[in-house]
């Protein structure tokens, strides 16, 4: 058998002789572990999940520079969790007992630090806004400082697929998201989650009416309490220090609210043979809503080499990826009701360069907003912390698979 280099593409677990090599891939890494016994896979990737979720928890954050600034902590957690090979512990709580190395931040966090307001926000605290780096911070305070603040983040996550039509009809549209909780409390105490009290979960639970929120499929953390879930849409949980999943949730084929863009693309030939791409794109969310890091991926002919553009304000930017073949249209903020356009003008190498143009594809993040209309109604403790604690609530739609046939 070829030997594993030469595999282009890798499954999650791969065996080579009395080798097993078995990978996952995680905030853009890939997190490792090989054994030459008949190991569990399932074990194996889900210890390597954990491993990575207790990097996020100790190094604030999930990327390739914090690896490498907190190398010696991540080997300190690999001591703590295997000896000789056996998994001892994942646990954050008791580990917590003994990792002494202290993270390494690139950037202090602040809570006065303003520069991502849009990003945080409690319903019933409009006035106090969180930057976008409050969460990801290690959850050990640093020696230095007289203890951390005692915060607690929810943030209500969805993945919106969608492909439309080039009618500009919606065929297909699915919705995954969670809710997700960070603890930065020093002690365990019992926390109440209140939902939509119209939540229903598939068509025969259907609470209410016309404000209803449904979704088709849901799923809970094991140490999630769901004794008042039925009645009164309650999650009650006692969350240890870091980051878990208490709730994940999937809604296919419907969406109770219309697409957040629409675009209106016109596609033709000038008299000097250049292939004119002019594209209308208008975002449907609410006045007050903005969407950011919008991003437009335009597949163009194989042969293209060169790009001419006119774009609507001068804040966006596009250029041809010579690599991909595609012209990359991106918007930075896009407000609510508002209509953008962009005309590209690529010269044309055959009369079947019409044919080479799309699918569209876009890329976007939309704060504050969730596609199923779940929100979170209430946030408590109890019993009710020593000192000062501040909850945090933040509400985000990412684009999953964004198409638009042209």
């Amino acid at each position: 058998s070829p030997p594993l280099c030469a595999l282009r593409v890798f499954s999650v677990f791969q065996s080579h002789k009395d080798l097993n090599f078995i990978h996952v891939r995680q905030g853009g890494l890939y997190w490792v572990a090989s054994t030459k016994t008949n190991a569990s896979p399932f074990t194996v990737i889900e210890f390597l999940n954990r491993l990575a979720a207790l990097t996020k928890d100790y190094c604030g954050s999930l990327c390739e520079k914090s690896v490498r600034m907190n190398f010696a902590l991540i080997y300190e957690l690999l001591d703590e969790m295997v000896d000789y090979g056996y998994i001892q512990t994942t646990s954050t709580d008791i580990l917590k007992n003994f990792i002494q190395t202290e993270a390494v931040t690139s950037k202090p966090f602040s809570l006065f630090d303003l520069s991502n307001v849009g990003l945080f926000g409690a319903e019933t605290q409009q006035s106090k806004v969180a930057p976008s780096t409050a969460a990801t911070r290690p959850i050990m305070s640093h020696r230095s400082e007289q203890g951390g603040k005692n915060e607690i983040f929810v943030d209500v996550v969805e993945r919106l697929s969608v492909v439309i039509g080039s009618n500009g009809v919606l065929m297909k549209a699915d919705v995954e998201g969670e809710i997700r909780v960070k603890c930065y409390l020093p002690t365990c105490s019992e926390m109440r989650i209140g939902l939509n009290e119209e939540f229903s979960i598939g068509r025969s639970q259907l609470r209410g009416y016309g404000t209803a929120v449904r979704v088709d499929e849901c799923s809970f953390h094991q140490a999630v309490k769901l004794d008042e879930f039925d009645t009164y849409r309650i999650l009650k949980v006692c969350p240890s220090q870091g980051e878990q999943t208490l709730m994940q949730y999937q809604l296919s084929d419907e969406l109770p609210c219309a697409p957040p863009f629409r675009l209106f693309p016109t596609v033709e030939k000038d008299y000097g043979s250049r292939l004119l791409i002019f594209l209308k794109l208008r975002c449907d969310l609410p006045p007050k809503s903005t969407a950011l890091n919008v991003s437009v991926t335009v597949p163009v002919p194989k042969g293209s080499l060169s790009l001419s553009q006119e774009l609507s304000s001068p804040d966006q930017t596009a250029e041809l990826q010579l690599k991909n073949k595609a012209i990359l249209w991106s918007i930075p903020r896009f407000p609510g009701g508002a209509q953008l356009s962009a005309l590209f003008k690529v010269p044309s190498l055959s009369s079947a360069s019409l044919l080479e143009v799309g699918p569209v594809s876009m890329s976007f993040e939309l704060p504050k907003q969730t596609c199923t209309g779940l929100q979170i109604r209430f946030l408590r403790l109890s019993p009710t912390q020593p000192g000062m604690s501040q909850r945090w609530v933040r509400y985000v739609t990412h684009s999953d698979s964004y198409t638009i046939r042209i």
